[in-house]
Parts: structure tokens; sequence; C-alpha cells
């Protein structure tokens, strides 16, 4: 096998336009309609995720790992250093619930101050990355919005509970 034959972009390397992204979403959602796109979306980014736990091989390292760490992994993964998909300011766990305080995300690129755009590919990738991180079933909900004058693009996950070892295969 040839060299382009294993990457096809040997010029442009594998970061592209946050724009061309962009459109990409916007055709789903002309092409599905908005709340199908936005689940969708959360399911990409959950399985995008998950992905990227496994790849740095941070998947089934449970709750005995600190907040810092587990934050601290999700901004190498997800963040400057990694896809840039958005800045993590911190995680919190507050009982059975996880807050994720982001901005710059993916979602809100090119959107007007007021915009009702709901972050959901990156609320979906940071649930899959914890999901597989935490070795814990989470559901996610976006209870905060630059967009919409808030101080963050916050997001909440409920612990679903664990996550199924014959499930836990596939990450």
């Amino acid at each position: 096998m040839t060299d382009s034959a294993k990457d096809p972009r040997q010029e442009l390397g594998d970061f592209g336009n946050i724009g061309e992204m962009k459109a990409i979403v916007s055709g789903i959602e002309d092409a599905l309609g908005e709340k199908a796109a936005a689940i969708a979306m959360l399911s990409a980014g959950r399985q995008r995720g998950k992905e990227l736990a496994k790849k740095l091989n941070l998947v089934d390292k449970d709750a005995s790992v600190s907040m810092e760490e587990i934050t601290e992994k999700a901004q190498l993964a997800l963040g400057k250093e990694g896809t840039r998909l958005c800045v993590i300011d911190k995680i919190i766990q507050e009982g059975d619930v996880y807050k994720v305080y982001t901005r710059e995300t993916f979602d809100s690129f090119g959107e007007l101050q007021g915009s009702t755009r709901v972050a959901s590919f990156t609320m979906g990738a940071v649930q899959g990355f914890l999901e597989a991180f935490l070795n814990q079933r989470l559901q996610g909900t976006q209870i905060e919005s630059l967009l919409q004058g808030g101080s963050c693009d916050l997001f909440e996950y409920t612990i679903m509970g664990e996550i199924n070892r014959n499930v836990r295969a596939e990450l």
C-alpha cells in the first residue's frame, strides 16, 4: 500500500475549516429537520468522544480518578492541544451529576448572540468521553449557553448507571 493510499490528505492533514463543518451541520438540519439533526449530532458526538477516550487509552478509569485529572484529560483530548472542539474550563461533580463548563464550542461557531442553537455535537462528544472514561452511562443536557447570555456553555450529565460489560466491548 502506498503512502497516498494510507492517508489521502497528505498535504492538507487531519484538520479542516470549521466553517465547512458547520455547513455540513446546516445541510443535515435542512434535510432531517432541527430536532432529528440534533439527535444525530448528539449521537455522532458521543461516538467521537468514546473514540477519543479509547485512542488516548483512557477507557475505564472509573471514579477513583480525581476531578482535576478528569478535567485535565478532557481538556487534552477535546481542547486546544487536542481536537479543538471546545475549551473546557472545569468539570465538577455534585452527587450523581457532572457539570462541565465550556466555551468556544464547535456548535457556536458563526452563531449570532441570541441564537437558540444547542451545542449538540459538543455536548455529545463530552458525554461520550466521560462515559468511556468513567464507565458510567450518562444523560446530558445543556443548561446554560453563551449565545443566550450565559457565562459559559454548561452541560450537566446525570449518572444513569454503570455501562454493561458486554456493551463496553465496542469502546
